[in-house]
């Protein structure tokens, strides 16, 4: 045989994407409190959405890319009078989740926001819940809403705790295509062929670059890129059940496979990679050990719409602000120490050209607590920010430092904090004390604290967006988890319907 060929044999599917299929479809979830935490995640994710919604800058993209478009048991987009097809309710909705940069995270080797894909849950569930009415069969419930919300938060997740996509530069929304294909194509009534060959395209698609999360090029795409993301999954999960083949090499292929085109510059802390480690890593083992971790684990974005590294340091400035509120003026330092991945991300000097740019500034977030005792999404905008001068003054005087010992418990799965430190020095010798605070309110070691705040949020954003007795009957309903459940999928988003 000659040496210039390629051996044509097709191959299995790769074991990544059987693992995912099988878990999609077989695995039985039994998680009390993965279902209790989907029902909270399913709370605080739409009210992100409503509150998103104030902002022009986030509306001016929802609708039908044609003006006018009418769609027969059209998915609807929370909060609107919106009827899209399934692909643009999915990016609609994923873009009013993530654009205040409000709704969960899960942090790993990999960052990321597993509540974007519920973009794709709900457009087709909606639909098709209308859809199979109009046939006379039966609807989705919310149930099988909440049980793919903890699927695709496993998939993400667990694909994110060893594997860091962004020390090659590529997007953590990669992640969100994935996991959102997957469940988007169970809910379509895929089988595991099907479900298979949908993941593949995924993965084939590629990834977007995170140069839009960084300075100096940080802007608005970051709070559309999950929507768009999602809406992919819903897209290739249609093309697939339109009978598409797969591409079952897709991640090992030799050459032209995603190991060797897009994850082989690095890995961890690797400059690089052996031949044989291009390969993703699982925390359990050689199996990824899908189950309900993520979603018992997820993180709670309840007290500050700002990037999650920033959570603790923006908590312990909160604290500091009643000591200092009174001395900006005589201020000579403000110290942050935070961990690795913070510095890596958010850590920036220099101008902040817009709003996306400002709520991804660890300095930035951390000055406006100490100045007013609270960051709200409004303070990113640009009329706050040219009214009120002190906040660069103080962004000026910040040294960012970083401590060990966090950086490690940042990655121990025992711990997994997010920890930060601020302290506050002044012109005559004197300070403040160091406040500390290594896991922020929305964490699983906090939750008895934080669901009560989870649940005022809701409600505060539900209250932008309907009359008090709507308010009143969608928060009574997500608050009882069998009612809940047993709702089906179309009369829940009726509720949302302005």
């Amino acid at each position: 045989m000659s040496a210039n060929v390629d051996l044509n044999i097709r191959p299995d599917y790769d074991q990544v994407i059987q693992d995912i299929a099988d878990y999609v479809l077989d695995f039985q979830i039994d998680s009390d409190e993965a279902w209790d935490t989907a029902r909270n995640c399913l709370m605080d994710t739409l009210g992100c959405g409503l509150l998103a919604l104030r902002f022009p800058e986030c509306t001016k993209h929802l609708g039908p890319i044609v003006e006018g478009t009418l769609v027969p048991n059209g998915a609807r987009v929370p909060g609107t009078q919106f009827r899209l097809d399934p692909v643009k309710a999915a990016w609609d909705i994923g873009c009013i989740v993530r654009w205040l940069d409000y709704n969960d995270t899960w942090l790993a080797a990999e960052w990321g926001h597993p509540s974007d894909n519920l973009g794709a849950i709900l457009a087709v569930a909606d639909y098709l819940s209308q859809r199979r009415l109009s046939c006379g069969k039966s609807p989705f419930t919310m149930r099988d809403v909440l049980d793919a919300m903890i699927r695709a938060h496993e998939i993400q997740g667990v694909l994110a705790l060893e594997n860091s996509f962004n020390r090659v530069g590529l997007d953590h929304v990669l992640l969100v295509r994935v996991a959102s294909t997957a469940v988007a194509t169970k809910l379509k009534g895929g089988n595991r062929e099907q479900v298979m060959a949908a993941l593949s395209q995924a993965w084939v698609d590629g990834s977007a670059l995170r140069t839009y999360r960084h300075a100096p090029n940080a802007g608005s795409r970051k709070s559309w890129a999950a929507g768009d993301a999602t809406s992919r999954g819903v897209r290739l999960a249609d093309i697939t059940m339109r009978g598409e083949m797969g591409i079952p090499g897709v991640l090992t292929a030799k050459q032209w496979g995603f190991y060797d085109v897009l994850f082989s510059k690095t890995n961890a802390d690797q400059k690089v990679k052996a031949e044989g480690d291009r390969q993703f890593r699982f925390q359990r083992g050689s199996s990824p050990g899908y189950g309900s971790y993520v979603m018992e684990n997820v993180l709670f974005k309840i007290s500050f719409p700002a990037e999650f590294h920033s959570q603790t340091a923006c908590e312990a400035a909160v604290i500091l602000h009643p000591q200092v509120k009174d001395r900006i003026e005589d201020i000579d330092k403000i110290v942050i120490t935070t961990h690795e991945s913070a510095i890596r991300i958010i850590s920036k000097e220099g101008p902040l050209a817009n709003a996306a740019d400002r709520d991804h500034c660890l300095q930035y977030m951390t000055a406006v607590p100490l100045l007013f005792g609270d960051l709200v999404a409004e303070n990113y905008e640009d009329s706050f920010h040219e009214a009120h001068p002190q906040i660069d003054v103080l962004r000026q005087k910040m040294e960012v430092v970083e401590d060990k010992r966090y950086s490690k418990e940042y990655l121990d799965p025992d711990k997994r904090s997010i920890a930060n430190a601020v302290q506050v020095f002044f012109r005559d010798g004197s300070a403040t004390e160091k406040v500390e605070v290594e896991y922020p309110i929305g964490h699983r070691r906090r939750r008895e604290e934080g669901i009560p705040l989870l649940e005022k949020k809701f409600r505060a954003n539900l209250a932008t967006r309907f009359p008090s007795r709507r308010c009143e009957e969608i928060f009574t309903l997500c608050k009882d988890q069998q009612r809940l459940e047993q709702t089906p999928v179309q009369e829940f988003m009726d509720l949302f319907v302005i």
